[in-house]
């Protein structure tokens, strides 16, 4: 009876946005842990990845799983920046430093 009263719903927005924010979070801790293994030489990989997602979500007919596509390849090309950033970070000693590499 009271789903006669309720507006319709789409969760496709929701959806959209919850995957957004869960590729966020995970690329946070993935950028640190590749940073403090390998430094910041992996950066290319990051930015194939990234670039390929996108283009590959150009040519995806559903509307979320392109969308999806989209939203992970420029969180890749994001964590290419933050990989920087993050060697930044170690090199200022605001973040944890691995004693098994060299900095410069």
């Amino acid at each position: 009876m009271i789903m006669e009263y309720l507006p319709a719903l789409h969760f496709e927005g929701f959806l959209i946005g919850l995957a957004a924010f869960l590729l966020i979070g995970v690329f946070h801790p993935v950028v640190i842990r590749v940073e403090y293994h390998f430094g910041k030489r992996v950066w290319p990989l990051f930015l194939i990845a990234g670039v390929a997602a996108i283009v590959i979500s150009l040519f995806l007919q559903g509307r979320i799983p392109s969308v999806l596509l989209g939203v992970l390849g420029f969180a890749l090309l994001w964590s290419t920046i933050e990989l920087f950033k993050q060697h930044e970070r170690v090199l200022k000693g605001r973040a944890k430093r691995n004693p098994k590499r060299t900095y410069r």
